[in-house]
């Protein structure tokens, strides 16, 4: 591979890694010299100086990472202090309570409850790791079962189970009332 392309796929891992990356594991994955590989670290460092924009790469420890500028950490702030954390709908919370008072609960019954799908609902769920799989039944097709993760206790205030209200607590009076 041509140093070129070691460059810039180098400075594709980078971008994507987040952490530093240590100069003898970047030799190993592309199959370079270390020596070289730290030469090609040194001259993307300078590209990005040479730049000026907003991104750099920091030597840490003789580990490179891709960072943001200190002079830009206000800009940065300003823009992302704002930013707060997007509340669940109304579809979410009620999956949520599904798996929270039934798990290990599969998809299956989470629909039928429902009466609609709820495939995107649990994707989001599980990307918040608010619920994650907790193993398979043993019905048709062993479908994954859902339920609640340590984060959704501690985003709920609760620390175990148990402390769940009572489910009849949530009743909307509709059986009072006809």
């Amino acid at each position: 591979m041509e140093r070129r392309q070691i460059k810039r796929e180098l400075e594709a891992v980078l971008f994507l890694w987040g952490s530093p990356v240590d100069t003898g594991v970047a030799a190993e994955a592309f199959s370079v010299p270390e020596a070289e590989m730290r030469e090609i670290l040194e001259e993307l460092r300078e590209d990005y100086e040479l730049r000026d924009g907003g991104l750099m790469i920091r030597k840490i420890d003789g580990k490179y990472q891709i960072c943001t500028r200190p002079e830009c950490a206000e800009a940065v702030r300003n823009f992302c202090s704002p930013v707060k954390e997007k509340r669940l709908s109304n579809a979410a919370l009620e999956v949520l309570a599904i798996i929270a008072y039934r798990q290990p609960v599969p998809k299956s019954e989470i629909d039928g409850i429902r009466g609609v799908r709820s495939d995107k609902v649990i994707e989001g769920l599980m990307q918040r790791n608010l619920i994650e799989e907790k193993g398979r039944g043993s019905g048709l097709g062993r479908p994954i079962l859902y339920g609640t993760t340590s984060f959704f206790m501690e985003k709920f205030g609760i620390s175990s189970l148990e402390e769940l209200p009572d489910a009849g607590d949530f009743s909307d009076g509709a059986a009072e009332e006809g």
